[in-house]
Parts: structure tokens; sequence; C-alpha cells
């Protein structure tokens, strides 16, 4: 699983060993680098130089991030090929295969096909160093896919710099951004490097970019378009190799036509947008959140909740979360809190008062627990047919019966395929 570099002797044996590999008798030097894919090797890609003295101008951290690219890409093909050979059975074998696709995103939790939209950007946008600004509400995950890009790109061996715009003075900026020289103002008591130096030879993350002042904006622009900083007190340009991801909450071309942002740093800026959704245009993710959530917090405060009432699911997946994943989290932390047992204890009446009404009747038996780890044996045939019977039949959205069980639609619909259950026997006729 370790990329191998295969030169004299060792490669004479490789080149007996294996003919049908048609390594050339000039090549001098063969690199082996691992495909790996959700950590199982898939296969190896070779890079072959005819001169061993080149060993040293290659960058092996550039050859592994291009053969884990290789992977993904293998892995995206042999899913289009099993989609397309099963077309006639069920078009949501694509949408499977999609959603196992992204698990390589670390903490980015979705099965909608809006955020699988959202994530083909990250994947097209990575390898390159162009600008990218991501727009989106608060809480909706902005700087995790300016991390996913990070991760991604060939600049992922080192840490990605991050800085939000609105929580620095407008008198402390400039030192942030560029560094200061010792005595450069009052306070300035030593050298200071900014977050461009920190950031040089990987990605400065700057958060809430539309309340850059004015003053500070052709600055930003100049490094962007030079390449260069000058340090707060100090008159001497230093070179910085940096790619910018920025971020913001606001609609920037409207500044623009309001002249509080200069339109030539937004269009330098908008190379590559990325616009995420709210939380409330990707409904069929909340149950998956929500469970994801429930595990990851219910273990840091060490309590064992195995469930969700069906109640407590259907009443967050219908709320429109104005603060998004952000004030999701929030309010599964809040519920672990107030949970004693094994089912989560989740104060959906407290989401009335905070703007939109949870709608819908509450009948005992939605009280029923939907399992927070669930698998193929958790949910029995009745309670399938039970939800689908509630649900007229629909599988899918906000409404469906994957919904009401706490099941991705795609699981919902494989178990449904062993049970030779079929959702058109419970569609209501109109």
């Amino acid at each position: 699983s370790e990329t191998i570099i295969v030169t004299g002797n060792d490669l004479k044996q490789l080149r007996a060993e294996y003919s049908d590999f048609n390594i050339e008798n000039d090549i001098e030097c063969l690199i082996l680098a691992p495909l790996i894919f959700r950590r199982e090797l898939v296969g190896k890609v070779a890079y072959m130089l005819s001169d061993a003295a080149q060993l040293q101008e290659i960058d092996i951290a550039l050859m592994q991030q291009i053969a884990a690219r290789v992977a993904l890409s293998m892995h995206s093909l042999r899913g289009s090929q099993h989609s397309t050979h099963s077309q006639a059975k069920s078009t949501d074998i694509l949408i499977e295969e999609t959603y196992d696709h992204y698990q390589i995103f670390d903490d980015i939790i979705s099965q909608s096909e809006v955020m699988s939209n959202v994530l083909d950007q990250v994947a097209m946008v990575a390898s390159c160093d162009s600008t990218v600004l991501i727009e989106g509400e608060t809480g909706t995950g902005k700087e995790l896919i300016a991390a996913a890009i990070h991760k991604m790109s060939r600049r992922c061996n080192r840490q990605m710099i991050k800085m939000n715009c609105a929580a620095i003075p407008d008198g402390l900026f400039e030192s942030e951004l560029f560094g200061h020289e010792r005595g450069a103002f009052t306070g300035a008591i030593k050298n200071r490097v900014g977050r461009f130096e920190l950031a040089d030879q990987s990605t400065l993350f700057l958060d809430e970019i539309g309340d850059l002042s004015l003053a500070l904006q052709p600055k930003l622009l100049r490094v962007l378009q030079e390449h260069e900083i000058e340090r707060v007190g100090h008159n001497q340009l230093i070179n910085v190799d940096v790619r910018l991801v920025v971020a913001t909450n606001v609609d920037l071309l409207a500044r623009v036509e309001d002249k509080q942002f200069r339109s030539d740093l937004y269009f330098r800026m908008n190379i590559f947008p990325i616009r995420l959704p709210p939380l409330r245009d990707r409904a069929e993710d909340i149950p998956l959140l929500v469970k994801h959530f429930t595990r990851l917090i219910s273990k840091k405060m060490g309590k064992n909740i195995r469930a969700i009432t069906q109640e407590s699911m259907r009443c967050m997946t219908e709320y429109q979360w104005p603060g998004n994943v952000r004030q999701l989290k929030n309010f599964i932390e809040r519920s672990v809190i107030l949970t004693r047992g094994e089912v989560l204890n989740a104060p959906v009446h407290e989401l009335v008062g905070m703007g939109q009404p949870v709608s819908g009747h509450v009948s005992a038996k939605e009280f029923s627990p939907v399992a927070v780890h669930n698998n193929d044996e958790t949910i029995s045939r009745e309670a399938i047919i039970e939800a689908l019977k509630e649900s007229n039949g629909i599988v899918a959205g906000p409404r469906g019966a994957a919904v009401k069980l706490g099941l991705k639609r795609t699981t919902l619909l494989s178990r449904m395929q062993k049970m030779e259950i079929s959702s058109k026997d419970y569609l209501v006729e109109r």
C-alpha cells in the first residue's frame, strides 16, 4: 500500500518475472504508486524513467495524489458501467453508487442530488490552483468544503491556514494577513509572520470575505495578481505560493453594485464559485445527519443512545433549520444531554418556537423508535409495509417511507428488493 521505487538489479528481476508488463530495456527506474479506494488496494499505476537521475526531480507526493484521483475515476467508471447494465431494473442504482463515491469526503454526510453536484464541483476544482469562492448561508458547511478541496489538492501535505475576516478588527487585519516587523506600530514588540506566509505552498481559507474593508481589498487583489506580499513596516517583497479559497454568506455581487466591494476583486475571486444549498433544500440528508451527530456526540459524552422516535425524526426532517447544519448539530447535542436512556430525547416542541412550525398530528404508533445504528436486519417487513402505507407508497422525500424508518432511500430500496416488497402496491389511487 506504499509507493515503491524499483531500480538496478531489482528492476532486472522484475522485468524477467513479469515479461507481460512490457518494461522497455532503456528504463532505469520504475515507480509503482498504489491505487487505493476506501482503504482497499484496487491496483497500481507505474511511472517509468529512462534516466534514474530524473528521480531527484520527481514529486512523489504529487504522484500519489494523481494515483488517488485515478483510483477515484476507476470507481466512478465502474459505478457508471454497473448502472448502465442495471438501468432496466432500477434507476436508483446510480444514486447508491454516487453516495458510496462520496464517502471519501470526511465529515460531509449526504445522499441528496444537490449535494452530490456540489461534491462533483469540489472534485473538479481540487486538482488545480484556481481561487474558489464558496457561497452559502451561515451553518451550511463552507469550511468543510474548503477542507475537502485542500485534502484533494497537491497541497494536502501542508496544513490549511484559516482566517475569519469578520473576527479581525480593521486595525489588525493587514498585520494578520501579511505580518509585521518589530516596531511597525505600537505593540509590535517582535516580528510576526502573517497568514499568507504561513500558507506558503498550502491553502489559505478566508471566511466571511464580504466583511473585508474597502481599504484592504486592493491589497488582497495585488497578492492574487502578483503572488507577493509586503509585511507591515517593511519594504521588502516576499514571494508566496498560496491557493486561496474564500467563503461568504452574503450576496457579493449585490455588494459590488452597492460599491461596498470592488468589482475587480470579486471577478478575480469568482473563477470557480460553489454554491452550498441550505439544509431545507436537502431534507433527505437530515435523517443521515441526525444519526451521525447522535452517534458522534453520544460517544463523546459516554452515552449509549441507540434509537430515535419516528415522530422526532419526522419533526426534525420537516423543520426548516434557518441555522442549517450547525443549528441541527447544536440541537442534537442538547438532545443528547437531555437523554437518560437509549432513545434520544429530542425536545422537538422547542422547534415550534423558533419559527417554521412543525406540523402534523402525533399518534402513539409514530413514537416507535428508529434505530441509530441501522443495518439490513434492523427493520422488519411489517415496519416497512406500515411505513409505505403511511407514506402512500412514496419511498423518498421528506414524507417518504425512508425518512419514517430513518434509512437511506437506497438502503430501504435494497431491503424491499430482498423482501420482494413493491411500493406500487401501496400507492393511493387518485
